[in-house]
């Protein structure tokens, strides 16, 4: 899980007293994009007050909570549904229960991130791209690529937001990272920031 602890050493400044690490710009920036679809989508069933809400009263109050199992089954699914849709080889895969607000307070999203193999012979030119558009044909929009990883993508379907790129550190691996919904309210305050390795979840097809 070496590729998962830097990851989380990457996006984390860890703090004093077992606090949640904080997460960095990039990661706001999905988050928020996350939820601007989740208000976009559930407009129409708003009330007037409800939309005169501001966005942190609508964050602080999510309409049907879910579990912290609900919000890994969240991220969970869709993960191994794309392993399977594109035949990644599935190298590590870790979850992580994080806030969306800042480093602790509730609502949270569960958090994957996935590392996989580039075939062999594959290019990255052209193996990223045939990824996205397995992943459009199996209904997921493409949205704005991010411009900090090479041969990044940026995904969305029913609120849950997918980022695939190929690792800088080693370009023989892929990284999967996978955003769900923030509607847990369960209070983790508390609790230490920690990565959960849940690589046998996923097939290794390689």
């Amino acid at each position: 899980m070496s590729d998962i602890r830097t990851a989380a050493e990457n996006r984390h400044s860890t703090k004093s007293g077992g606090k949640r690490a904080e997460w960095p710009r990039a990661l706001r920036f999905v988050t928020a994009a996350a939820l601007a679809i989740s208000l976009l989508l559930g407009g129409a069933f708003l009330s007037v007050g409800r939309l005169r809400s501001t966005p942190s009263e609508v964050l602080d109050h999510p309409v049907n909570p879910v579990t912290d199992e609900q919000s890994k089954a969240q991220v969970v699914g869709p993960a191994k549904q794309i392993v399977v849709l594109t035949g990644l080889q599935t190298a590590s895969a870790g979850y992580l229960l994080m806030s969306c607000k800042d480093r602790d307070d509730p609502p949270y999203q569960g958090v994957i991130y996935l590392t996989f193999a580039l075939p062999a012979a594959a290019r990255a030119d052209t193996y990223f791209p045939m990824i996205a558009a397995t992943l459009v044909t199996h209904g997921w929009a493409e949205g704005l690529p991010p411009n900090d990883h090479a041969f990044a993508k940026t995904f969305s379907r029913d609120a849950i937001t997918v980022i695939i790129y190929r690792q800088s550190d080693d370009p023989t691996l892929g990284v999967l990272r996978i955003y769900g919904q923030c509607r847990n309210m369960t209070d983790h305050r508390n609790d230490a920031t920690t990565w959960i390795d849940i690589t046998e979840q996923f097939a290794r097809t390689g």
